[in-house]
């Protein structure tokens, strides 16, 4: 049997990390400084800013989905894990009844067998009196 890891996770864990990074990553400097591969930059307004804004956006919703997604496999994670765990008690408790049912049986046939011994013995000592008395009536 594979070794069982818990997964504890909250959504600040998940969520808190990723938005730190973007942040970190997609932050705009304030000053205007000349980059040194691009050259100075120009003016941060007009339809190519407004096409990184749009797909800025696109950017975040993905993002969003894919945290709500992870979220839901560590959900789905431990839900398996109480799944399994939950199988895993009922196979023992199948296993012991199993076993506790054929040791219930034997002694249930034994206690016949013992009943029907009793009664064997209880018709042979009747048939014996019966014979006795037979026998002293006659030869008296």
């Amino acid at each position: 049997m594979p070794p069982k890891f818990k997964r504890h996770l909250n959504d600040d864990d998940v969520t808190g990390s990723v938005k730190s990074e973007r942040r970190n990553l997609l932050e705009d400097d304030s000053d205007e400084e000349e980059d040194f591969f691009l050259g100075p930059s120009g003016p941060r307004f007009g339809p190519r800013n407004e096409k990184i804004k749009h797909v800025q956006n696109q950017v975040d919703e993905v993002i969003d989905v894919m945290q709500e997604n992870i979220t839901k496999v560590i959900e789905r994670g431990e839900r398996l894990d109480e799944l399994q765990d939950k199988s895993e008690s009922l196979s023992d408790n199948a296993t012991a009844f199993s076993n506790r049912s054929k040791q219930l049986r034997r002694q249930m046939w034994w206690r016949g067998c013992k009943i029907k011994a009793i009664m064997a013995l209880v018709a042979v000592i009747l048939l014996l009196v019966i014979i006795i008395l037979i026998v002293v009536k006659y030869r008296t």
